[in-house]
């Protein structure tokens, strides 16, 4: 499993936009990110700032989601879709997406994948992708 850190995420973050800029090929993943990033114009100055990036630091109790991680979630959740892991994810997205626009509903997912991960890194245990499938789907309006 790959387990980036801290700077190679925020570097492939900001390399990809660069890459995008630049309209140089992009590959794999990058594909997906530079869209995610296109999409959110309030990071485009820090991902046009890779030295900067790689030194800021979000906390919790500033207020603000760090952006690399807001950008990393929204690619786990697009790998998701895309396979449909955890089974049932993608019914319960395209449901959300028939109430509301695509990136308020990839938020939903976005904020119930973090508070699901939140709590599997407080208890110690695993993820757990029932619960997470069933929090979506009850978002969705879904029985």
């Amino acid at each position: 499993m790959f387990n980036p850190s801290r700077e190679q995420v925020r570097c492939f973050f900001c390399d990809t936009w660069r890459k995008h800029q630049e309209r140089l090929p992009l590959v794999g993943a990058e594909v997906a990110a530079a869209d995610l990033a296109a999409r959110h114009p309030e990071y485009h100055a820090l991902l046009a700032d890779a030295e900067g990036a790689l030194e800021k630091e979000w906390t919790p109790e500033g207020g603000q989601m760090n952006p690399f991680l807001h950008l990393s979630l929204h690619l786990a959740i697009h790998e998701q879709l895309s396979i449909d892991q955890p089974p049932g994810i993608r019914a319960a997205f395209e449901q959300l997406v028939r109430r509301m626009d695509r990136h308020d509903a990839e938020h939903i997912l976005l904020e119930t994948l973090a508070e699901t991960v939140w709590h599997a890194q407080r208890s110690g245990g695993q993820l757990d992708v029932a619960a997470y499938v069933e929090a979506v789907r009850r978002q969705a309006g879904l029985p």
